[in-house]
């Protein structure tokens, strides 16, 4: 099933936690757009709206992963 992934979705537990880093600290806004802008561009290559080849697709997925675990690691350490 193709999907986005927002990260209140991943981390539902933090939502609050989420929205007040995202207003308040620059270097949390900045990773939360990254992760943000590759999570579109991701979902728009897998519904074929945009092309990429398939190893461009899994650096991009791999990249998803880490800039997942960035935020996770700033939440959690909060």
């Amino acid at each position: 099933m193709i999907t986005k992934h927002p990260i209140y979705q991943e981390f539902p537990e933090y939502a609050e936690k989420i929205q007040f880093l995202y207003h308040n600290d620059d270097e949390f806004q900045v990773l939360l757009n990254s992760y943000s802008n590759l999570d579109e561009k991701i979902y728009k290559i897998e519904k074929d709206e945009e092309l990429a080849m398939d190893e461009e697709l899994t650096r991009m997925r791999k990249n998803r992963v880490f800039l997942k675990d960035e935020i996770f690691n700033f939440l959690k350490n909060l």
